[in-house]
């Protein structure tokens, strides 16, 4: 029997048979300005020819699974003939899902799961929990970890203790990479550039350029400099779509510092947006979130265990999620994390080389290991008890 394993994030998909390679799909549908009608669905938006103004269909909101009706035209178009034309009555999956997850949603997924694709078993779970059995599966000794995971809706922070998630130290902060680039969409659009609606222009920019500060107000100073002086600034080329397919960053030499250029490329001048756009996630109140930052979130998380589990959490930190991807995040949280800690405890954080399919590389060893079998619901137990023993089974 297969087994498909689907990490089913709100921006990104993370999906792939348990003995082969993983491949990252947007989890949504577009339609582009130029062809008003039709609808493009996941890994489609290659097909688009002009993406400006691209317009997002989500089946998320705020980190829950609401629409149901794009959803599942990702998943046919994921489990149809284009993808991985799967084979569902010999076909076992494990499927993501947020913590603390709202019922009705569960329902709603063991009834399409089980009832209209009729997969022969499921495993519904945190991608938390799949991200601590990746990491327990390389540190054998280790006992305890703590996920972080950042990712687009929201940040999540999760202790897990011998493969179970400790309820009590679960933290979320409301601040993902769709805030991030909204934020970059609004401040630029206020600044220069009516960018409002080309969300997926910006997001590439945000991913080009932004990074994390290591100093904070340092950067704030250099970023005011002006001409040569000014290091942060990055002249960033918008794509037009027909020459430019893809946006990028001028070269430092190629960078005209008085004046204008003198080719017609439309060009976006960054300085701190560069920095202020990623410390959100540091500091959420800097733009009126009253939230905690992340590592005060790991600080709060960690003090609400059992006192003499604590240091082992802060020496086994992981992060995961598109967020983790800027540049400077882990040493700015290490850093952050130092002077929050009490000294005599060390302070380490693993950042994995992929952190985006650290979790779904966790399921794929999951459906390797002998303890799969009994943590599935099979098809013939959902058909005999329904929904009640996906609530006994699973450890959502």
């Amino acid at each position: 029997m297969a087994t498909l394993v689907l990490d089913n994030g709100a921006y990104t998909a993370k999906i792939g048979y348990s003995q082969e390679t993983v491949r990252v799909i947007p989890n949504c549908q577009f339609r582009s300005k130029t062809s008003r009608l039709k609808t493009f669905t996941a890994n489609q938006l290659e097909e688009i020819k002009d993406p400006s103004g691209l317009f997002y269909i989500l089946p998320f909101q705020k980190g829950y699974l609401v629409n149901w009706d794009v959803q599942r035209k990702v998943w046919d178009h994921l489990f149809g003939k284009e993808m991985f034309k799967v084979d569902f009555a010999d076909t076992s999956i494990v499927i993501t899902e947020p913590y603390f997850n709202f019922s009705s949603i569960q329902e709603s997924m063991n009834e399409i799961l089980f009832e209209e694709y009729q997969f022969q078993s499921v495993l519904r779970i945190n991608s938390g929990s799949l991200s601590a059995h990746h990491y327990f599966h390389t540190k054998p000794s280790e006992l305890c970890c703590l996920v972080v995971d950042s990712s687009f809706s929201f940040t999540h922070i999760a202790p897990y203790c011998r493969s179970k998630k400790l309820h009590e130290g679960i933290r979320r902060i409301n601040v993902g990479g769709k805030l991030l680039t909204n934020h970059l969409k609004e401040i630029i659009s206020y600044r220069q550039l009516h960018v409002m609606d080309e969300t997926h222009v910006i997001n590439q920019v945000k991913e080009d350029v932004c990074y994390v500060s290591q100093d904070f107000l340092r950067d704030m100073e250099l970023a005011q400099m002006k001409g040569e002086e000014n290091t942060l600034m990055r002249d960033y080329v918008l794509p037009d779509f027909s020459s430019i397919r893809k946006g990028f960053c001028k070269p430092r030499e190629e960078m005209v510092l008085s004046g204008k250029y003198k080719t017609g490329e439309q060009i976006l001048r960054l300085a701190n947006e560069r920095f202020a756009v990623p410390e959100m996630l540091f500091h959420p109140s800097d733009i009126g979130i009253q939230e905690m930052g992340i590592p005060e979130a790991i600080v709060h998380s960690v003090q609400a265990l059992p006192e003499e589990m604590q240091p082992h959490f802060y020496q086994n930190i992981v992060l995961t999620g598109g967020n983790t991807l800027f540049p400077g995040f882990r040493e700015r949280l290490e850093a952050e994390l130092r002077s929050l800690v009490p000294a005599h405890l060390p302070v380490s954080i693993l950042l994995p080389s992929n952190p985006v399919c650290y979790s779904w590389e966790g399921g794929k060893l999951l459906a390797h290991s002998p303890d799969y079998e009994e943590m599935v619901v099979t098809r013939e137990e959902y058909e005999e008890n329904g929904h009640c023993v996906c609530e006994d089974k699973f450890d959502i």
